[in-house]
Parts: C-alpha cells; structure tokens; sequence
C-alpha cells in the first residue's frame, strides 16, 4: 500500500500540484530555513519550494521508494546538496526538533492517526516553527467513493475486500483544529473548501482515479482484468455525472504554530 505508480503521478498529478502552489504562498520564508516537504512525492511542488530558499534547504520525506527515487532524478541535478530525502513515516518522524517549517499537500489524509501525526509534527519543528498544509477533508470525493462502496459488494468483487479497510482520515475544520491544539500548536487555523475537479474525457479521468484514488482498492485485486474492470465500470458511472467526470474534491486547509518557548528566569 505504501507504494505508487510514480512515473504515472508525476504525469497526472497537475491538480495536486496547482492546489499545492496556492498552499505554498501562504508559508513565508526568508531563504535560508529548513523545511520538510512531507510527502513529497515526485517533487513537483519540492522543486518550487526549494526556489524560494537559495540558502535553504529540504527534506523531502515520503512512505514510498517509488516517488523518492523519481524525486532525486528530478531534483538533485539543479539542487544536489540543497535536498535530502527521507523514507518516513509522518506520524513517526525520526528527527526532532529541528525543522523551521514544515510543508505538505494530499498527504496527511492518508495518515489514519491524525492526534499521532500532529504529535510528530510538533516534535519535528524548533520552538516557532510552523506547519503550512493542505488535504483531503470532510467530504471529500464522496461520490466516487460510495460507488466504489457498493462495487466491493458486486459478487465479482466482494471475495477479495473481506479484509478492506478504509486508508483515509478526511476530518473536519473542528476536529482538525482541536486536535492540532492537543498536540500543543497555537495559532491554529483550518478550514474546508470545495474544489470540484472535472477530467476532460474517460480516458483521463480512468488514468486519474486509478492511479490516484483507486489504489487501495486495486491493490485488493490480484487479476489485472478485474482491476480494468472495477475501474471501467467506476468511469462509466462518473459518464452520466453533470458534469461527467467531475470529482467532488474538497482541500482541508491546516496552519499552525509551535510556540515560542520561554527561557528560564
């Protein structure tokens, strides 16, 4: 589950990318700090934020080898020692406290424990550090997941999800916000926004889905005629959608701080 059809990312992943610049306005750095891209994936968005910090540098950390290795052929050529990269777990993350910010899109939805995650962020960043990230929140794309739903129930299907479980964590606003103040974050901002996304055609949205949302479910399947399939039939029913092949997105809009800690006496 941890892995990914990087090459097929790096291709299709242009509306995680326009998402994830907007997202980076919004951290403002001097240019010489320390950032953790937390999942970087093929480094995309790595490479705009290492633009902005000619003195800086970063640490692009992902689960997946695949997106790693497609990252340092893309990056290390013009950046070379200016970015490393971390096989890591973002709830789990083994170097603390030394970050000046930390930066993410389309990534912490994937982690199911966001209290743990939260709890690795704050312990990842120096005191004033802040966390400036983007996922997938609330109900976010509902529609092809409820459909995808009722397929693992299609007797073609249903013998190989007796084991499924859902990856995703989509919070809330609220839920997000108190949670990242447990952890011990101040200046908490978060909030929902739609960002409905429509795919030109069924070959796009089907090279889409399967590559980006439907590889937990594919991963379920051993035959590759069944994972054509299950996502041939999700495409056909996103066909007669108004407007076909639409992907109700929602983006969940996290910043946060750690505090500045006091000095004794």
């Amino acid at each position: 589950m941890r892995e990914w059809n990087a090459d097929s990312y790096h291709e299709v992943s242009t509306p995680q990318f326009d998402w994830g610049l907007v997202v980076l306005d919004r951290l403002s750095l001097e240019g010489h700090e320390l950032v953790f891209d937390i999942g970087c994936g093929t480094g995309r968005l790595t490479e705009k934020l290492l633009e902005r910090l000619p003195r800086g540098r970063v640490v692009g950390i992902d689960m997946s080898s695949n997106m790693l290795q497609v990252a340092r052929d893309f990056l290390h050529p013009r950046f070379d020692r200016r970015i490393q990269f971390v096989m890591a777990d973002a709830a789990a993350l083994p170097m603390r406290p030394v970050a000046d910010a930390i930066f993410s899109t389309a990534t912490f939805h994937w982690v199911r424990d966001h209290p743990q995650l939260f709890r690795s962020l704050y312990a990842a960043l120096k005191p004033g550090g802040r966390v400036v990230a983007q996922c997938g929140g609330g109900a976010n794309i509902a529609r092809l997941h409820h459909r995808a739903a009722a397929l693992m129930r299609d007797p073609r299907f249903e013998p190989y999800f007796t084991s499924w479980q859902e990856p995703w964590e989509f919070s809330d606003a609220a839920t997000t916000a108190r949670r990242l103040e447990e952890a011990g974050f101040t200046e908490v901002r978060t909030g929902l926004v739609a960002t409905p996304l429509v795919q030109p055609d069924a070959e796009a949205y089907q090279a889409f889905i399967t590559t980006v949302i439907c590889r937990p479910h594919l991963a379920h399947l051993p035959d590759p005629l069944l994972q054509d399939a299950f996502v041939r039939d999700l495409t056909e029913l996103a066909s007669n959608d108004d407007p076909p092949f639409e992907l109700d997105y929602w983006r969940l809009n996290i910043e946060a701080r750690r505090p500045t800690e006091r000095r004794a006496g």
